[in-house]
């Protein structure tokens, strides 16, 4: 079955009993942003080339092509093209969903993966044994995929809202929260209970996490680590470089590498 959205006119095939796994090629033009919507089947959210940015169930992610977001069925969701994309949304049918059905999930995506939604997004018979073969592979291999604990949580507290959307647009801001409480209406003290109750992190730590989320969006797109530092605020390349390794384990210079290697070819 084939359908279209008012704010996607590319027809996509929807998944059903016969078909329960279908992958739609999407080409959305650069920062295009598909409003809140929700639909009855699990969605997999892959940049195939390009970032996007999901938001769903008060949580931001900044998905790079080596990430997919699992969206389960009903959750609403918006999401938003950063830059030239192109796209890769897999739809599972409910009852064939691999994954928690209450819950996002940032996973990775191997090799394997990425070349199983290529060969369905390439099968052209629904009623096949070689398709039956690679959906059910899938699905196996997107439930045993490595959950990845990045994210942003977003507030609901509207004076919290305005400084974290401030922030977001200006990352490399070294404002403290009594800077910030004038502009938001709000005294340091409060602001500073608010992300304790509505995020469950302090300010630096949120803020350094959307540090992080950003950092990953350049570095992927090839910006060097020294522009990358200084973007997010970081007085050298090393106290950007050690901040990564803290919160990932793993030095940019090796996200980088393994990315690269990761990354599909053109």
């Amino acid at each position: 079955m084939l359908t279209t959205l008012d704010f996607d006119p590319e027809p996509r095939r929807v998944p059903s009993s016969a078909e329960p796994v279908t992958v739609n090629l999407r080409h959305p033009a650069p920062g295009l942003r598909v409003p809140k919507h929700r639909h009855a089947w699990a969605q997999i959210a892959y940049p195939f080339r390009g970032s996007i940015q999901v938001e769903a169930q008060g949580t931001m992610w900044i998905v790079p092509p080596l990430r997919a977001v699992w969206i389960p069925p009903a959750v609403e969701h918006e999401v938003t093209m950063l830059g030239e994309v192109e796209l890769r949304t897999i739809y599972v049918a409910p009852e064939a969903a691999p994954r928690a059905v209450d819950a996002c999930a940032v996973i990775e995506i191997s090799e394997l993966t990425r070349a199983l939604f290529e060969a369905l997004l390439a099968a052209d018979t629904v009623n096949d044994a070689r398709r039956r073969l690679l959906t059910d592979l899938l699905l196996v291999e997107v439930g045993r995929a490595p959950a990845l604990s990045l994210g942003l949580r977003m507030p609901r507290d509207r004076r919290l809202q305005a400084l974290c959307q401030a922030l977001a647009a200006d990352p490399a801001s070294h404002r403290t929260l009594e800077d910030w409480a004038g502009q938001v209406g709000a005294s340091a003290r409060t602001l500073a209970r608010l992300f304790r109750e509505e995020m469950n992190l302090g300010f630096g730590a949120w803020r350094q996490q959307l540090r992080l989320e950003r950092s990953i969006e350049l570095m992927v797109r090839g910006l060097p680590l020294g522009e990358v530092a200084a973007r997010m605020g970081y007085e050298s390349q090393s106290a950007f470089s050690a901040m990564f390794r803290r919160a990932l384990g793993v030095a940019p210079s090796r996200f980088i590498d393994d990315a690269a290697v990761s990354a599909p070819r053109a």
